[in-house]
């Protein structure tokens, strides 16, 4: 799977007033391991505009400093070759999203999800994670352990890569799903062949004394609620005929 960690730096917060895009970054990770540096995609892009104050106390980014640098229309088509088909991990997408086709349809170049397959914003998942709490990169860093002591100002290329340990941090139970269990007999179905492949994932049978129990404890329920439990009406008719049998 190919996927990119991208983030951007602006002139300003806010896309209706005008302000532009000043950094991109985009770093590619393939099965969640983040690729070489040189196929990472990251500009510095002359906004022709200032920045305002308080983004240039975030960025740090002068006018002076981008005033040689290549426009957003020059760099268009490479940074969308570069993204193109691929899943896009963002820290607040909808800022970025905002912007992105914001420069796009400067170029008639329609909207960003046009080029890429989605778009995970991680602020998002964050705040499912951890509502109620602070979820800026700054406090995800913190609460994973993950050290930030380089990120001085925001800088688009340093903090995809903060974001990718974040974003693997926080998918961590995912690789109990991507395990391949290819080899051996316990593998194969061995243990009394009670283990089945189904992709990469395993199924475990259960065994009948596991299914015995089962069925004494729905029989405790239906004592309960005098009746059959809920389970009892969901449960298939063979299941039932075969663990008492």
């Amino acid at each position: 799977m190919r996927q990119i960690l991208l983030d951007t730096e602006t002139t300003g917060l806010r896309v209706e007033d005008g302000n532009r895009i000043l950094e991109i970054a985009a770093v590619e990770m393939i099965n969640r391991k983040l690729s070489a540096p040189e196929r990472h995609f990251h500009m510095y892009i002359n906004p022709e505009r200032d920045s305002e104050e308080g983004a240039l106390n975030v960025h740090g980014l002068t006018t002076e400093f981008l005033a040689d640098k290549p426009k957003f229309a020059d760099i268009a088509r490479q940074f969308l070759d570069f993204v193109a088909g691929a899943e896009i991990i963002i820290h607040n997408a909808p800022f970025d999203v905002g912007y992105l086709d914001m420069e796009l349809g400067r170029l008639g170049l329609g909207k960003f999800r046009d080029h890429v397959a989605n778009v995970i914003d991680t602020l998002a998942m964050a705040k499912e994670f951890f509502p109620g709490k602070r979820n800026n990169l700054d406090a995800l860093c913190d609460r994973y352990e993950i050290d930030r002591s380089n990120r001085v100002l925001h800088g688009a290329l340093i903090d995809c890569e903060l974001l990718a340990e974040v974003y693997l941090a926080m998918t961590r139970g995912q690789d109990s799903l991507l395990i391949d269990f290819a080899g051996g007999d316990d593998a194969a179905g061995g243990a009394g062949g009670r283990r089945q492949r189904s992709g990469s994932l395993r199924i475990d049978a259960p065994s009948a004394e596991e299914l015995a129990a089962h069925q004494a404890y729905l029989d405790e329920l239906d004592k309960i609620v005098k009746g059959s439990c809920l389970w009892r009406t969901l449960e298939p008719k063979s299941d039932t005929v075969e663990s008492a049998a």
